[in-house]
């Protein structure tokens, strides 16, 4: 998905009338996002991101499918959007793995069709807060969660 920043389109939408719908349609297609893929597409910059902010530090998705106790191949599937989970924690694992941040933790639940964390929510304030201090480590996550009597994220064996 190419990129125009989301308030550039917000312009075009203020003063358009119903009947050019059709063309913003077209001309902003490249722009416009496939719920298919949405999801996909934004982990994959993420994490292509965060590889070129950190040159001494490559994230690799066979990795992140690793650190996620998920396999290659069920990993690949549940992030092209070839199969569809339930499983929220899978999608967090994905994104702790990946080390993102807490508005792209959010981002990527929502896309995925999940509910973004929650402050009021006791397990997801810890996972605010684990987010917010770079605990990336499912371990130190799960000692988190065990502390306030919570359920672990790590895959359970």
């Amino acid at each position: 998905m190419q990129e125009k920043r989301t308030d550039e389109l917000d312009e075009l939408l203020e003063t358009m009338k119903p009947e050019q719908l059709g063309d913003y349609y077209k001309d902003n297609k490249k722009y416009m996002a496939d719920d298919k893929k949405t999801f996909s597409y934004y982990m994959k910059d993420v994490l292509a991101n965060k590889n070129l902010m950190c040159a001494n530090r490559k994230i690799c998705l066979k990795d992140i499918y690793s650190i996620a106790g998920v396999s290659e191949s069920y990993g690949e599937k549940i992030l092209n959007m070839e199969k569809h989970t339930k499983n929220r924690d899978l999608i967090l694992r994905f994104c702790i793995a990946g080390h993102f941040l807490l508005d792209e933790v959010n981002r990527a639940l929502k896309l995925y069709g999940m509910n973004p964390l929650y402050a009021k929510d006791k397990r997801d304030a810890c996972f605010i807060v684990a987010i917010n201090n770079r605990k990336y480590e499912l371990f130190e996550i799960d000692d988190m969660l065990e502390r306030q009597g919570l359920k672990k994220i790590s895959k359970e064996e």
